[in-house]
């Protein structure tokens, strides 16, 4: 049956979102900070409106894909904000990365007036939204869950709802260390491979399907090695997750060294100037070195 959606944050990734539950057949009502990024879903016959409340005013389910955890608590809990605009019973989403401490504010906010709310962060980047190919990671009740699967369906191929609010946002943490750490890993080996006189394009289609295969080898590796540093993922994103990640980590009195050395390659990569640059640009610092 078709629902009333607010899909706050048409992005990079949030406009291929919307697009998607566009497209099943739900009605759209948009916000985004820059209006011109809605552009394209309100001439499909999304509605617009000028704040992230007006639009969950309007909506049975509220999604919002937005940069930081200031713009989601601004969003959320700010005046005139989601929780308090939204429609009685409406179910809020939440997928951007973010904190899981705020997650469970949110959740404990909607709580309060009868919303059902959910952190839900993705992974897969410009393309796994493209493709509708997210993997979703939900914290929050089983019953908010069952009823958000049918729209997660349309967003993402693996599905899995962690535990109560903020499990998603951890689970999310884990993805990105896991993710920060292993871009390291690559660069590194093909900056290797370039110092030792072997072809950087030819040592990556070798290595990339064996047992130093993975997903950033294989999709943002060839974009890094043909000076394509277009964002499928920000760099001010990837060091915002591993801000969160780090706090989150010292909270729970567990070091790692790992990310810490990650954040501090990228730290150089953001004051290269290359802050707005897809996290591929980690390989450009090493050109410079």
């Amino acid at each position: 049956m078709p629902l009333s959606i607010a899909f706050i944050g048409t992005g990079v990734m949030g406009a291929s979102m919307a697009g998607h539950l566009q497209a099943a057949g739900h009605a759209l009502h948009v916000h985004n900070r820059t209006r011109a990024k809605a552009r394209g879903l309100v001439a499909a016959g999304a509605t617009w409106h000028d704040s992230a409340g007006a639009a969950a005013g309007q909506a049975d389910i509220v999604i919002t894909m937005l940069g930081f955890p200031a713009d989601v608590e601004q969003s959320y809990v700010g005046p005139g904000g989601i929780v308090a605009s939204a429609r009685p019973g409406a179910l809020l989403i939440d997928m951007t990365t973010s904190s899981p401490v705020l997650a469970r504010r949110i959740a404990a906010a909607a709580s309060a007036r009868g919303l059902m709310a959910l952190d839900a962060p993705v992974s897969g980047g410009d393309a796994g939204a493209r493709e509708a190919l997210l993997v979703i990671m939900v914290g929050g009740d089983a019953a908010a869950f069952d009823r958000a699967k049918p729209i997660f369906g349309l967003l993402g191929k693996t599905i899995a709802l962690l535990g109560p609010a903020g499990a998603g946002q951890h689970c999310k943490m884990a993805n990105q260390i896991a993710v920060a750490v292993g871009m390291v890993a690559w660069v590194e080996a093909l900056s290797y491979a370039r110092k030792a006189g072997l072809d950087p394009d030819r040592v990556q289609a070798t290595i990339s399907g064996g047992a130093a295969g993975s997903w950033a080898l294989t999709n943002l590796a060839p974009r890094a090695l043909a000076g394509n540093y277009a964002p499928g993922f920000y760099v001010k994103h990837i060091l915002k997750d591993m801000r969160i990640a780090l706090d989150a980590a010292a909270e729970m009195k567990l070091e790692l060294p790992g990310l810490a050395c990650a954040k501090k390659l990228y730290d150089a990569v953001a004051a290269g100037g290359w802050e707005e640059c897809g996290t591929q640009a980690l390989y450009r610092l090493y050109l410079t070195m």
